[in-house]
């Protein structure tokens, strides 16, 4: 575990190796689990705002959804996430030709349609963030259909934090990230 500032890191997070292999998963992190992607109360207005620039992209079976029950749900565990699909792959989720989920609000803005990438939960993604009074847990979700980018990472030698050191800064700053690493590195060099 790591204390850092307003945050608790699992060691995992420094421990683990990850990197995303979607010609292998075909991002069906997308389609996967209980909910929508988890979102941010101050997420909700962005994706309202940027709505008519990312519908484009989308399908239109994802456009429906959106049009029958918004952009987000309140879910049952009290917080906001996208609204899915007959409770499935995400309302933003898109098939490319090759068969890959992309996300139509992130692929708007590599388009530069919106300065907005994606859900903060979507790119930091396999941490999860639990947030408490007086600190945010980040913890490294391990799931099976992950395992590719469990593979790649270890063959390639990335650690979670450094695979995910861009949603990280976005989320805490750079001083923030910046300082992780002084952290982890000075742990490194204690006797073991």
């Amino acid at each position: 575990m790591i204390e850092h500032g307003n945050t608790i890191l699992s060691a995992d997070i420094k421990e683990k190796q990850f990197v995303c292999d979607l010609e292998k998963c075909k991002g069906v992190c997308c389609v996967e689990g209980d909910l929508g992607a988890p979102l941010e109360v101050d997420e909700l207005k962005t994706l309202e705002e940027i709505y008519d620039v990312v519908q484009p992209y989308m399908d239109k079976k994802g456009i429906e959804a959106v049009k029958k029950e918004g952009l987000y749900i309140y879910d049952e565990d009290g917080e906001y996430s996208t609204t899915t699909i007959n409770g499935k792959e995400c309302v933003f989720a898109f098939y490319e030709d090759t068969g890959i989920l992309k996300c139509a609000i992130e692929q708007a803005h590599l388009d530069g349609k919106t300065d907005f990438k994606k859900p903060i939960s979507c790119h930091l993604y396999p941490i999860r963030v639990t947030k408490y009074e007086e600190f945010d847990a980040l913890n490294y979700d391990q799931w099976h259909i992950c395992s590719d980018a469990c593979t790649l990472g270890e063959k390639l030698g990335v650690e979670v934090y450094k695979f995910l050191k861009e949603p990280l800064i976005r989320k805490y700053g750079v001083e923030w990230y910046n300082e992780l690493l002084t952290i982890i590195e000075e742990e490194k060099n204690l006797p073991k």
